[in-house]
């Protein structure tokens, strides 16, 4: 995979991350899971999903996008 592709795809990794880290279809919805509103589960299991994105951007490209070789 070429590199411009795979900062593409970073870009769409991020825009899904922020698109989708407010449950805006969750609003108005009171259902309770485990003791907690079901908004507050989403987000809980979104920031999960977003730290590991960072973890995988961490190893692959940050490196790369602020100038620095590895090794």
């Amino acid at each position: 995979m070429t590199r411009q592709k795979r900062d593409y795809l970073w870009v769409v990794a991020f825009a899904v991350l922020v698109v989708f880290a407010v449950p805006w279809f969750l609003w108005g919805d009171s259902r309770i899971v485990a003791g907690l509103p079901l908004w507050l589960w989403w987000h809980i299991g979104w920031m999960g999903v977003a730290s590991a994105t960072f973890y995988a951007f961490t190893r692959g490209a940050w490196d790369r996008g602020m100038g620095v070789t590895r090794g």
